[in-house]
């Protein structure tokens, strides 16, 4: 192949992707992504090792086994969630304060306490039902100021 060619098919292979937007990235997510109360999501639920207690969660508190928390990818920080294993139809309510999981296709990581009420403990991994009830109003940074 002649160098010529070889400019030439590197010219058009360049402008095609430019054109065709071959490379470029999805829009990120918001920031602080909301969701309108009413919303669920089905999917595993997992729960939190117990040698993390005290430990520091994504919003500043430490890790607390007996309080009804959880973490989740998207949720804002204080949202209320009602959480309800499918295959036993229990029940119980937690308050968003940290991110995750990040373990596989798992939609929310649970508070040993939690975890306890919906009777997950040996079986560690379980299909649960979220809906929330809840989210925090959003502050403007102007009023605050």
């Amino acid at each position: 192949m002649k160098l010529s060619q070889i400019v030439l098919t590197t010219a058009l292979t360049a402008a095609s992707l430019a054109l065709t937007g071959c490379g470029a990235s999805s829009p990120r997510p918001a920031r602080y992504p909301t969701a309108a109360a009413g919303s669920t999501q089905v999917g595993p639920a997992s729960y939190y090792a117990d040698s993390l207690a005290g430990n520091s969660t994504a919003n500043g508190e430490p890790y607390d086994p007996e309080q009804f928390t959880a973490a989740h990818r998207t949720l804002p920080f204080g949202a209320r969630v009602a959480v309800r294993r499918v295959d036993n139809g229990r029940r119980v309510v937690v308050r968003i304060n940290d991110r995750g999981p990040y373990a596989g296709s798992r939609i929310i990581d649970l508070s040993r306490a939690a975890a306890e009420a919906l009777q997950m403990i040996r079986a560690g991994v379980v299909r649960v039902e979220l809906e929330v009830l809840s989210v925090p109003a959003v502050r403007s940074r102007r009023a605050t100021r």
